[in-house]
């Protein structure tokens, strides 16, 4: 295996890596953020620990992991392409891969974004169905007297109460509106993950860069986490009204008198004149502790280079 392929291979193991621990440890906060940015003013959830609370009770522990599967099994190569997309690029734009350039930086970033929602989009699309399951059945769970019903899950209002799981839901997706199917959203998922990556990776190499020792020529694990925590964060609130309207549109199942989206446009028009410009902002602070640690830990682990340490021992 030449130097190249066994960069290429570190650089896939640590992003997966990352994403499968940072995954694991901060999921049922993202849960909260899902059902926070999807529930249309009705106040079932006062804020994160209330829904998480609500969640536990209702539906056990296990209840707050809704959805993890998917990511666990597509977080790998998500996370993998976003990071070493970052790095070809970087490598691409600049001379050297070192030398400080904000634009070149930004539009290393652009491509990571763009790369990524090959995975991403249909990652979240059956995420999201599940995660939000929950807070569609809990109106109706006191209630016996409602018909049941065998219509699709991808079509209509959350009038059956069987469980989803990722493999139906992506089946009838498939079956019924093709490779589309899964990628309804795209654009959304785009306008979020583009902007996020563009504010993010620069920030996170110059903050990263205040700690380089001269000697290694490498970051501290906790300077690298530190740098990702505060780069993440401060990007995922920036681009939370992009993720609240990537997360409606992306929902199939619909609660009595939600409304459906058309698109973009549609949608953030509908959220400003029924629930007004604070909408925008639902699940900003379940983000950030979401985003924080997440690419915190995938920075940390990416720096201390798990990969490297993996393939050299099976070399």
């Amino acid at each position: 295996m030449s130097n190249q392929d066994l960069s290429i291979a570190a650089k896939l193991i640590n992003g997966g890596v990352a994403g499968l621990v940072g995954v694991t440890c901060v999921f049922p906060i993202d849960l909260a953020k899902t059902r926070l940015q999807n529930q249309h003013g009705k106040d079932m959830y006062k804020g994160m620990i209330d829904c998480l609370m609500k969640t536990a009770r209702a539906e056990g522990f296990l209840g707050m992991y809704r959805g993890a599967a998917v990511n666990l099994t597509l977080v790998t190569p998500e996370k993998a392409i976003k990071l070493a997309a970052n790095d070809f690029f970087r490598q691409l734009l600049m001379e050297d891969g070192m030398q400080r350039n904000l634009k070149m930086e930004m539009l290393a970033g652009c491509g990571a974004g763009m790369c990524q929602v090959v995975v991403t989009c249909p990652m979240e699309m059956l995420k999201i169905q599940l995660q939000d399951a929950g807070r569609l059945a809990a109106p109706h769970q006191s209630s016996t007297s409602a018909p049941s019903s065998s219509r699709s899950y991808t079509t209509g209002s959350a009038s059956t109460h069987k469980r989803p799981s990722a493999t139906l839901i992506a089946w009838e997706l498939l079956r019924t509106q093709g490779l589309a199917g899964l990628y309804k959203g795209l654009g959304a998922t785009l306008l979020r993950d583009i902007p996020f990556s563009i504010i993010y990776f620069p920030m996170f190499a110059n903050l990263n860069n205040l700690g380089v020792h001269e000697l290694t020529g490498k970051a501290s694990f906790a300077h690298s986490f530190m740098s990702g925590c505060i780069a993440g964060s401060l990007a995922a609130v920036a681009v939370t009204p992009l993720d609240v309207l990537k997360t409606r549109i992306q929902t199939l199942k619909k609660g009595l008198g939600e409304d459906v989206y058309s698109g973009i446009i549609d949608c953030a028009r509908k959220l400003w004149i029924q629930e007004g410009p604070s909408a925008f902002m639902k699940g900003a602070g379940c983000r950030a502790l979401v985003i924080a640690p997440l690419f915190g830990i995938a920075q940390g682990i990416y720096f201390i280079g798990i990969g490297e340490h993996i393939l050299k021992y099976f070399e």
